[in-house]
């Protein structure tokens, strides 16, 4: 059974950093896509970045987190991180991640949001809290 547990989160002031974790089992990261995405209670499950498996190059990341965040990959420890920093109060979300195949994309990441059983599965997130 493949399983995403997410870890990381907790609640900063603004400006401050946080670096979240996904860790994967039953299934082995280094050729797979990772993307991370966030969730305000209420609002639409949006994409914010992804990076590609394998020997494929390039990371993709939402306008509103470029310069910000940063995501990689440590196949050795089978996961994934996403380094946020200078966060901001309205970067505050429940952050998941999700792994399958394709190139990382905003295409890619659109894909799994309209069809949420693309990807071989879903973590439940961890909670990221941005206080003024």
């Amino acid at each position: 059974q493949v399983q995403l547990v997410e870890s990381g989160g907790g609640s900063v002031q603004a400006g401050e950093s946080l670096r979240l974790s996904c860790a994967a089992s039953g299934i082995s990261l280094a050729n797979q896509a990772i993307g991370w995405f966030r969730q305000v209670p209420g609002k639409d499950l949006e994409g914010i970045s992804a990076i590609s498996g394998g020997g494929n190059s390039g990371t993709y990341y939402r306008d509103s987190v470029k310069g910000r965040f940063t995501i990689s990959r440590d196949n050795s420890k089978n996961s994934v991180f996403l380094q946020m920093n200078a966060l901001k109060p309205e970067d505050t979300a429940v952050y998941s991640c999700a792994v399958g195949v394709g190139r990382a994309g905003i295409t890619l990441l659109n894909l799994w949001l309209s069809q949420k059983n693309i990807p071989h599965a879903w973590g439940r997130g961890t909670q990221v809290t941005v206080t003024s």
